[in-house]
């Protein structure tokens, strides 16, 4: 049955937690092999066929939500913009984008979806849920993710360096945040229920995050101020992946080079 339930529900690194992060895991090590020879084209036209498998995913995650999670009434706690859903996106687009916007989109792929689905995927308190549907579809979305930052990863390696411009995907993210505190702010003046309003992105000015050490700063200097410490933690995990990346990609370029 579509609505069927776990005996218990799923707990932080408990079987389920544990089963679905070595899935994940073993998913993309297989994928970066058969992969890893495929040209940009190739590659591009993959990553657009798993934005629009995410989309599909999406709309029957937000009909399942809508009738077996919240019983038909309205929610929208799980409104299709969070950080993690912007991968989705820019998977189904970047084909259709050229020079600098798809460069953005991919590097924005490679460092800010990729930290941020780390993250989701260590620490998935959202999504252990009774529902077995809803738990099966969060894992494998979030698998997923990895899966087109990876693919972002090869195509940017297959480009000049110097065209990988980090500040472009960060200018991207900071729109994206501004779209998410608009929907936001939005839902809060119509229902004023944090029980059923969305908080896109986390940053949501109606109430203090529950994210530890955040929750604190936000209580005794702000909101605003969390929000902001909160976004620019973002900006710094993602650009330390960026460097990562550039080391692991001028690493590679040099061996290739010495096996000529």
């Amino acid at each position: 049955m579509i609505d069927a339930v776990f005996s218990e529900t799923p707990t932080l690194f408990g079987m389920v937690h544990i089963v679905a992060f070595v899935g994940i895991l073993l998913f993309n090590i297989a994928v970066f092999f058969l992969l890893r020879r495929c040209d940009e084209k190739r590659l591009l036209g993959i990553l657009n066929k798993l934005g629009l498998l995410m989309i599909v995913a999406e709309v029957f995650k937000q009909w399942f939500c809508h009738v077996y999670v919240f019983e038909g009434e309205l929610n929208l706690w799980f409104f299709p913009w969070q950080l993690c859903s912007m991968a989705m996106y820019l998977s189904f687009f970047a084909v259709y984008l050229k020079g600098k916007m798809q460069m953005a989109a991919l590097v924005f792929l490679a460092t800010y979806s990729l930290f941020a689905d780390i993250i989701a995927i260590a620490l998935p308190y959202d999504m252990l849920r009774p529902q077995i549907a809803l738990v099966v579809h969060s894992f494998a979305y979030h698998g997923l993710v990895i899966t087109e930052s990876m693919i972002a990863m090869m195509i940017l390696s297959k480009r000049p360096r110097k065209e990988a411009n980090f500040g472009h995907a960060t200018v991207l993210f900071l729109a994206m945040a501004a779209i998410a505190e608009v929907i936001n702010v939005v839902s809060h003046a119509i229902l004023n229920d944090i029980h059923v309003e969305p908080n896109m992105f986390y940053i949501t000015l109606a109430y203090p995050t529950t994210q530890p050490v955040l929750h604190d700063i936000a209580v005794n200097y702000g909101i605003p101020v969390e929000i902001v410490i909160y976004l620019g933690l973002l900006i710094l995990m993602s650009y330390i992946v960026f460097l990562l990346w550039r080391k692991i990609y001028a690493a590679d370029k040099r061996s290739k080079t010495h096996t000529r």
